[in-house]
């Protein structure tokens, strides 16, 4: 086996992941999702906060991508620009790349290896979250790299690649809880497939740290083990007070046909129908091929817990040709890529001598031609939120003054600290509870800040109705948004 494939698909992957994120932060996108501005700041703050450590990451969102930027946005400069987040997404896309190329290359030839490669790393979709603070490269690499290493398994029965996939999976376990879905399964390859049965128990209980290490920080930090799940920032708690609200239920939800409908719709619309085609038809020869029974699982295990999580209406995709016709977790359809790049690349292995290539080249432009939704998403949800963000940092820029300190309700307003230049630590928010908790309760007693930041309704917001001292230096006021309040203490 010659390196010289594997080194040439690590060229193209640095030099597309490159590409792509100077393409995509030279126009201004880098933060334009909500969660992207979220990921860095979170990053940010259990470094740079009144009460740093461990409990500033949170309870919903899981820690690995947080702690991979964390080397990155202690540089303020790229801290303030989104880079810091970008930088470890770049990383892992390679990785992802690279773990994709080397299992397909052993499973079939490196004709099929190539048409894999181009599915997964010319999709603009793919390509434009790899250029962001988010977590779909960093879950791609740990997803890809868990195929790779059980695939290395089965083919040596060496306890060094069951070490390699627990590492995977706890990486998996750490960035998305679909990697919680996982162990169980491929405890079972293990199982099933391992001469020494007991490396099945090593993978399992190494495997099983990661959410138990989760539901340990949420007990020891918050004092519930499933705060992740049902506490007052988890996606069911959000959900429930929106039905509290008189809001209609997410589409999808407790029907499997239209889970499955949703899902699919953001799988087309993410992957592109050329690729769906090609996948389409790689099915017919992937059944017949016993080696990819286990890759087809493992990769279809993603889109699978996201089909049970629409059904539980824990997860709202919304596509703009079904009701209610707007953009929303249209990214979530990225789980299927690495699946359909598997399907498309067993057709192409299929194809007989030169025009393989071409099926190759085929594949790849199929690849290029898919919609760039998740940028559309990101870019027409976040209109709003940029204005009023770009507002209120210039006003605080011009007029707050190291020290001072300025009330806030962290969250999408961390990205006016961001924006301003002013450090986190600067803010008192809901996560410092020691002096949070009566700052917000009895302002007149135990507010010492000199500014308040609030969004008109929010819980700083109420603080301020008891604050007499304290008065609105400036409204921002932005269409389709609520308004965003500034207080500073009367003298």
């Amino acid at each position: 086996m010659t390196k010289s494939p594997y080194a040439g698909a690590a060229a193209c992957l640095v030099v597309i992941s490159i590409g792509a994120s100077v393409y995509v932060h030279a126009r201004g996108y880098t933060l334009f999702y909500g969660d992207a501005e979220a990921h860095l700041n979170i990053a940010r703050r259990w470094f740079d906060s009144r009460t740093p450590g461990p409990e500033q990451l949170g309870t919903v969102w899981l820690p690995l991508p947080h702690l991979l930027m964390t080397p990155f946005v202690l540089v303020d400069c790229l801290w303030r620009n989104g880079l810091a987040g970008v930088i470890p997404s770049c990383i892992c896309f390679v990785l992802a790349g690279m773990f994709l190329f080397a299992s397909v290359r052993s499973l079939l030839s490196l004709k099929a290896a190539c048409a894999a490669l181009a599915v997964f790393a010319l999709n603009p979709n793919m390509l434009y979250l790899q250029s962001l603070p988010m977590t779909e490269s960093v879950f791609a690499a740990a997803l890809l790299g868990l195929l790779w290493t059980t695939l290395r398994f089965r083919e040596t029965q060496l306890l060094t690649y069951v070490l390699a996939a627990a590492a995977a999976s706890v990486a998996a376990s750490l960035t998305r809880y679909e990697g919680w879905f996982l162990i169980p399964f491929v405890t079972l390859f293990f199982l099933i497939g391992a001469r020494k049965k007991w490396h099945a128990f090593v993978f399992g209980a190494l495997a099983a740290l990661a959410p138990l290490a989760w539901i340990a920080h949420n007990q020891f930090y918050w004092s519930d083990a499933l705060a992740f799940y049902h506490g007052p920032y988890s996606a069911l708690a959000i959900y429930q007070r929106q039905l509290a609200q008189g809001l209609a239920g997410y589409p999808g939800g407790h029907n499997w046909l239209r889970a499955i409908q949703y899902f699919s719709a953001a799988v087309t619309s993410v992957g592109g129908w050329p690729v769906l085609t090609l996948a389409t038809c790689g099915i017919v020869v992937a059944v017949f091929s016993k080696k990819l029974y286990w890759p087809l699982l493992l990769l279809a295990l993603p889109p699978v817990f996201y089909v049970m999580s629409i059904h539980s209406s824990g997860t709202p995709v919304y596509v703009p040709y079904l009701w209610p016709n707007s953009w929303y977790n249209t990214r979530y359809g990225l789980a299927a890529l690495p699946l359909l790049a598997l399907l498309a690349a067993a057709l192409v292995n299929q194809t007989p001598g030169r025009a393989a290539w071409i099926a190759v080249a085929v594949a790849a432009l199929g690849a290029t031609v898919a919609s760039p939704i998740t940028w559309k998403e990101s870019q027409v949800n976040s209109i709003a939120r940029r204005a009023w963000t770009n507002e209120s940092a210039a006003y605080l820029k011009d007029h707050y003054t190291t020290g001072e300190g300025i009330l806030y309700y962290f969250g999408d307003l961390a990205g006016v600290f961001r924006e301003a230049g002013i450090p986190l630590r600067e803010g008192l928010h809901q996560d410092n509870r020691q002096t949070w908790d009566p700052a917000v309760l009895r302002p007149d007693l135990f507010l010492h800040e000199e500014w308040a930041l609030a969004v008109e309704g929010d819980p700083v917001s109420n603080a301020m109705r008891n604050a007499h001292r304290y008065k609105i230096v400036k409204r921002v006021i932005v269409k389709d948004a609520p308004v965003v309040e500034i207080y500073r203490r009367d003298q």
